[in-house]
């Protein structure tokens, strides 16, 4: 099932288009990663399908209906972003931080329901964060203060979560954290998650459909096994590079070792995963 999808999508910043032509399906209760170079077009499209920016042509269809024609209150209550560095208001506590995500089902005046309130101590549970709820963002480290923008994110209620770049100027220990969080949220809360990755070996290992976009137009889209090849890396980041199983999943994972303009071949080599046949659905596994 696919409830939200882009039909003939054209997006551009006044006469400078960066996306044509684009035609994409998400689907329902996954994981996917939109992968690329810098400037590639991947965060114009993620706020373009969470309604941020209005094409310059064709659509973003959510249930069948323009996105963009749609009431904002009611999408928003269907899908929540979490943009890239997201600055909370100086002196703002965690639990005022994840009650704003409350605002799309607040009615009148905008007070906090008692099922507003539980709906934000769940939130805080479930993202590990309810020890922290007294404490200002501000005083939080990096992995916990992006826990608690998704802890915002969550309270919408939403099935779609948006995250643009959720990991970017976090170290290794918290960018699993972050991660580790997202696949959990996918597998018990069963939220379809959209996000742009720039590591590939985090988006081979924690997407279920990767999406792989260059100059504003899908290269390869798939299972990570289906998209991750020599002739994509070549195609859409310059780059050549062994492709082997991870030992643990099976997923294939990315060793890059030079650029493709310096290959004496002048072509990407041919793609030769080798995985472990006792291991059933290896490549299709998301380690998590």
């Amino acid at each position: 099932m696919v409830r939200l999808h882009t039909q003939q999508l054209n997006i551009g910043y006044n006469d400078n288009l960066i996306v044509e032509d684009l035609n994409i399906s998400l689907p329902d209760g996954k994981i996917i990663a939109l992968v690329g170079a810098n400037g590639s077009g991947k965060s114009t499209i993620l706020k373009t399908m969470a309604r941020l920016l209005k094409p310059k042509k064709g659509g973003v269809f959510l249930d069948g209906k323009s996105i963009h024609q749609q009431d904002t209150r009611k999408v928003a209550k269907d899908l929540a972003i979490l943009p890239q560095n997201p600055v909370a208001p100086d002196g703002l506590t965690v639990e005022e931080l994840v009650s704003y995500g409350r605002f799309p089902h607040q009615k009148g005046m905008g007070s906090m329901t008692p099922e507003d309130k539980n709906i934000v101590q769940w939130a805080l549970e479930v993202t590990g964060i309810n020890e922290f709820a007294t404490r200002g963002v501000d005083q939080l480290s990096g992995g916990q203060r992006q826990r608690a923008w998704i802890a915002m994110a969550l309270a919408q209620q939403t099935d779609i979560l948006f995250l643009d770049e959720p990991t970017t100027f976090l170290d290794m220990a918290h960018q699993l954290e972050v991660l580790q969080l997202l696949a959990k949220l996918n597998t018990e809360e069963k939220r379809t998650i959209v996000m742009v990755v720039h590591d590939l070996n985090h988006a081979t290992r924690y997407a279920d459909h990767v999406i792989a976009i260059k100059k504003g137009k899908v290269m390869a889209q798939g299972t990570p096994a289906e998209v991750m090849t020599h002739q994509m890396l070549w195609d859409v980041f310059g780059i050549e590079a062994d492709i082997i199983p991870d030992p643990r999943s099976g997923v294939p994972l990315c060793i890059p070792y030079g650029l493709a303009s310096g290959s004496v071949s002048g072509k990407p080599k041919k793609d030769s995963v080798i995985l472990d046949s006792n291991e059933e659905n290896a490549t299709l596994a998301v380690a998590r």
